[in-house]
């Protein structure tokens, strides 16, 4: 007989409603919290920005969006959907393959109300804390608008942490950068480019969120240099670009703002976009040091989502990067569903840290940073198979995988027209063989 556990979800966004669906069709009783007033998460537009540009004032007031105005998915939509509820266009929607923001928001509405999520979510309800007591999970939790005005307090058997990473910004660390005049925003805080019209602009980073940035800003600035990791002489021009330059990463910054980069190229520049990624951050978990973020990734955890000292009760969904998210966001969604069902066993305690130990050991061995065990990339195929596994799922087809590749090839070929010369009909072709 399958076990029914009590089950705090923090967090309704994609992580959060994926864990609900499937946490519900195995029979738990789901409560899930989110602090803002809908769904969506990461997904949801906030014309807002915080007080401080950089994030770094501990008192500012934290909006949580890190959207731009126009910002498309970079990946297609084959690839933004569940396994059993793909993404597909609609009559009245978005009829591009990378849609707008909007059209994913959509999307998500759509599958909470498919799947009944609504009524398992408490809106407007910040958690303020977790511990577990004893055996048991305490969540406390803010209601904005209770006649009471005052914390509420709840005991539940299990807790699934779904806060994403896309709001506590990680800055470059830059020699000087303390005394540079220059106006620096991280880019959790962009967007619209009017505030850069005729400027001189530092992009640091070409994520998608420095590639976007800087193809926006580039028509109304005067100049936008882009501080990059990529290697020296690597052509990535953009067509009609003229005003984009390539650079190494920052050497040092001056009180007169000069910036120089470490391929001997410099110029006095007005602002400074850091866009640079995030940190993991849970300001309301307390695990009494059995979880740690301290070295930017979430120790120790077993396949990335359970902590061995605390597992099963306590698990994250969403942590990975760099792959299909929101494929490995179901699967990881599934595995936990069943775990807390008795129908998947975990290993020991021990067994988990060791599989920890040889996971570290494996990154080392591939040259990987540390701060980057999150990622899925080079081991994201093993890794979704072993999840699909463990659910008693057949292995993903293997379009999946190299419609992912094709998306980065065309990233780096195609440059600002890969979303736009994406070829349908062969993938369809693919899809449906």
């Amino acid at each position: 007989m399958n076990r029914s556990v009590k089950v705090a979800v923090i967090g309704a966004g994609v992580s959060g409603l994926s864990a609900a669906r499937e946490l519900q069709r195995e029979g738990h009783r789901v409560v899930v919290f989110e602090k803002h007033h809908r769904i969506g998460g990461a997904w949801v537009y906030d014309p807002r920005t915080e007080s401080d540009p950089l994030s770094v004032d501990p008192n500012r007031e934290t909006i949580h969006s890190s959207l731009y105005l126009s910002l498309r998915t970079n990946l297609p939509r084959p690839l933004m959907g569940f396994l059993d509820y793909p993404f597909s266009k609609e009559e009245t929607g978005d009829p591009r393959t990378f849609p707008g923001h909007e059209e994913v928001l959509r999307f998500l509405d759509k599958f909470a109300d498919e799947f009944g999520l609504h009524s398992l979510i408490r809106f407007n309800t910040e958690v303020v804390r977790v511990e577990q007591i004893d055996s048991d999970w305490v969540v406390e939790s803010n209601p904005r608008g209770s006649a009471s005005g005052s914390q509420e307090r709840e005991t539940f058997e299990a807790v699934v942490v779904c806060t994403g990473h896309y709001t506590t910004p990680r800055l470059a660390k830059i020699p000087g950068i303390e005394r540079w005049p220059g106006f620096q925003m991280h880019s959790h805080n962009y967007r619209v480019p009017e505030p850069f019209r005729g400027q001189i602009v530092v992009i640091i980073g070409l994520g998608p969120s420095g590639f976007d940035i800087s193809r926006e800003v580039a028509p109304i600035a005067k100049e936008v240099h882009m501080a990059t990791k990529i290697p020296h002489g690597m052509d990535f021009k953009l067509e009609n670009r003229d005003n984009i330059f390539y650079h190494t990463t920052i050497k040092q910054v001056y009180e007169d703002g000069l910036v120089t980069f470490e391929d001997g190229f410099s110029i006095r520049a007005n602002a400074m976009i850091h866009c640079t990624g995030y940190r993991y951050n849970f300001p309301f978990l307390d695990t009494n040091g059995a979880v740690s973020v301290e070295k930017k990734w979430v120790e120790p955890l077993y396949k990335h989502v359970f902590p061995p000292a605390l597992a099963p009760s306590l698990s994250f969904v969403g942590l990975t990067y760099l792959e299909a998210i929101f494929h490995v966001i179901e699967l990881q969604s599934k595995w936990v569903a069943r775990v807390l069902s008795g129908k998947v066993h975990l290993p020991t305690e021990e067994e988990m840290m060791i599989s920890v130990q040889k996971d570290y050991q494996q990154l080392e061995e591939k040259g990987v940073p540390m701060d980057q065990t999150h990622c899925l990339r080079p081991f994201q195929a093993d890794y979704k198979h072993w999840l699909a596994a463990q659910c008693g799922l057949a292995p993903l087809e293997e379009w999946r995988e190299n419609m992912f590749a094709e998306c980065i090839k065309n990233f780096f070929e195609k440059k600002d027209k890969f979303r736009d010369q994406w070829d349908d009909d062969y993938w369809d072709a693919i899809i449906c063989s």
